[in-house]
């Protein structure tokens, strides 16, 4: 069984580089990686927020949120 990875982004030029780059590098026999693009399906903002994530791109693994780079706050896709 693998554990549930996922990657929140908002489709910004910094975003699509880390899905590129980081979330297709994560181990998928360990990890069934679930790609959600806010700025398409602002409904999950709530649930990103629950997990701990304050900006863009970010990967909750394992119930913790890791922040990459810097592509837009939370805030300002709402």
């Amino acid at each position: 069984m693998t554990a549930k990875a996922i990657f929140y982004h908002a489709g910004c030029p910094v975003c699509v580089a880390a899905e590129d780059n980081v979330a297709k590098a994560i181990d998928s026999s360990r990890y069934t990686v679930e790609v959600v693009h806010l700025g398409n399906d602002k409904s999950r903002i709530g649930e990103a927020e629950a997990a701990g994530v304050k900006s863009v791109p970010a990967l909750v693994l394992d119930g913790a949120p890791f922040h990459i780079n810097f592509g837009a706050s939370l805030s300002d896709l709402k």
